[in-house]
């Protein structure tokens, strides 16, 4: 019998969308490297057009995006809840976003798994249509997408909090305070 993780990989493969839970909370998936599958996770997911961020099976997809990390940067990238935000060096994944894509490495979890029998990213917003509040459970996703998702994989109740995003384009901000906190950035970079 086909596991859920193989099942889901399959899914993405084809250039479905599903939701799964995240090293955070749930998210709504595509696969990254599909452009396809990016514009309709657009339509479903985001209409205003504001950037997705992309989880990374590993710290080689950060060269494949063409990105540039600052070395003040490089201590985060191991960090669990934290989203990065790095400036593009080439016009690669465009459909993602033009000069910068947010990018996260999971650490454990479901997520972790899909990510490495997928062996390519995902873009991965928080499984809630643009300005509702994320779902916290697999019925909350299920009304709020219905069959445009092809495959839910349930991982109970998630109250999480969703990822901390940091900025190193232009200086570094802080763009969202979520599981990581202020504090404990300053504490690892130097004040912002």
């Amino acid at each position: 019998m086909i596991s859920l993780i193989e099942r889901a990989v399959e899914e993405l493969r084809k250039g479905n969308i599903i939701v799964s839970p995240t090293d955070t909370i749930y998210g709504i998936l595509a696969d990254a490297t599909n452009e396809e599958a990016v514009r309709k996770l657009y339509r479903i997911r985001r209409p205003s057009g504001k950037p997705f961020l992309v989880l990374l099976p590993d710290e080689s997809w950060i060269e494949e995006f063409c990105l540039e990390v600052p070395e003040r940067a490089k201590p985060l990238l191991e960090l669990e809840g934290i989203t990065l935000v790095l400036p593009k060096k080439c016009s690669k994944y465009d459909y993602i976003n033009k000069d910068s894509i947010a990018v996260r490495i999971p650490k454990r979890g479901i997520i972790k798994e899909i990510l490495q029998r997928l062996g390519r990213p995902v873009v991965a917003p928080s499984a809630n249509p643009e300005g509702e509040k994320p779902a916290e459970s697999i019925e909350e996703a299920k009304k709020y997408f219905g069959d445009q998702v092809s495959l839910y994989l349930d991982g109970g109740v998630i109250k999480g909090e969703p990822s901390t995003i940091v900025s190193f384009v232009e200086g570094v901000k802080i763009l969202r305070e979520g599981k990581v906190k202020r504090e404990e950035i300053e504490r690892i970079i130097g004040k912002l």
